[in-house]
């Protein structure tokens, strides 16, 4: 079975990519590099560098190789950027997206997984937040991912697309060939590793005042392998949950000087802190519900706790201190 990963050089898009060869799957890997890495993409996966927001290139690459199903991991996906630049997200997370369903209809691909976002949900009024919580985002990364799912929905009706939406939590944690370099980094786990490592000199808390155990954010992380384990279940039973959304999350919460004291004992430092005031949008605990994905898929996560993710993302900044190589010359 041959399968598109769009933005396959990014942090999750390369590790699914990873992990479906891994089970025997070929991956044809599409990315425009914008913000990917061409050295993240397997080596045995089929590269096209192509941008979603030139259709002739989406068009190319449907041609010339045999697609059976998509992954769709390609779009804008920093939040403060999207206040300041919405423009940007509603072409790269809609019209970029309505270009690869047009493509795929086109050439009879019916089989879809989203990679959505808990930004749907916006201020949760019920935590763990199940999937049929109120959506209600409070910027425009989470509307173009909202806006998108319901396109999802009209294109079903319009072509018979069989789809699954996966809104991921915090996705942490790496594979041992793979790990999370953003060029622009504001996930929580690498930037306390980046202290460890004494890259920057402390890391940046934002908020201690919230009403939780320890003042600070709560948040579910969740490892990058169970979220492609997720995608993989999605796509081998497609059929039966075409239609649906699911959260992949931990139901589990860890408050922000949880996470920097655990990387402490596992990286062996200590880690510099500095509390500065909350940032505005920042909800004090995000948990996710996990039942409907376990209930239809059977998913677990197996790879989820706080020490294990924190060891894999230590173990590949170890080996990858200023992330994949050719970063530093683009």
């Amino acid at each position: 079975m041959n399968i598109l990963v769009t933005g396959a050089a990014g942090y999750i898009g390369s590790i699914c990519a990873e992990v479906l060869l891994a089970r025997g799957y070929q991956v044809i890997a599409l990315d425009n590099l914008q913000e990917g890495h061409r050295a993240a993409v397997p080596p045995r996966a089929i590269f096209c560098q192509a941008d979603l927001g030139v259709r002739a290139q989406i068009e190319e690459v449907f041609s010339k190789h045999k697609i059976d199903a998509v992954m769709h991991f390609a779009g804008e996906a920093l939040v403060a950027k999207s206040v300041r630049e919405p423009s940007t997200f509603y072409a790269a997370n809609i019209a970029c997206g309505v270009n690869l369903l047009d493509a795929m209809t086109r050439h009879g691909v019916k089989k879809f997984i989203f990679s959505s976002t808990a930004a749907t949900y916006g201020e949760p009024h019920t935590v763990p937040i199940p999937e049929d919580h109120s959506k209600n985002p409070i910027n425009p990364y989470g509307k173009s991912k909202l806006r998108f799912e319901e396109i999802l929905s009209d294109y079903r009706a319009y072509t018979g697309l069989h789809f699954a939406t996966l809104r991921y939590f915090n996705a942490a944690g790496a594979s041992a060939e793979r790990g999370e370099h953003h060029r622009v980094e504001t996930h929580l786990i690498p930037k306390v590793l980046d202290a460890a490592m004494g890259i920057i000199p402390h890391l940046e808390v934002f908020g201690s005042d919230y009403s939780t155990p320890d003042g600070t954010c709560v948040r579910d992380y969740i490892h990058v392998l169970d979220i492609a384990d997720s995608h993989l279940r999605a796509l081998e039973s497609i059929e039966s949950v075409s239609g649906e959304a699911f959260n992949v999350g931990n139901s589990r919460g860890f408050s922000i000087f949880e996470v920097i004291d655990a990387a402490e004992k596992i990286t062996g430092r200590k880690i510099s802190r500095k509390v500065s005031p909350r940032r505005p949008g920042d909800p004090a605990v995000l948990v996710a519900s996990k039942e409907k994905l376990h209930r239809a898929l059977g998913w677990e996560a197996q790879h989820s706790s706080l020490e294990e993710i924190i060891t894999s993302a230590w173990s590949w900044k170890q080996k990858h201190p200023h992330g994949y190589a050719e970063a530093t010359s683009v």
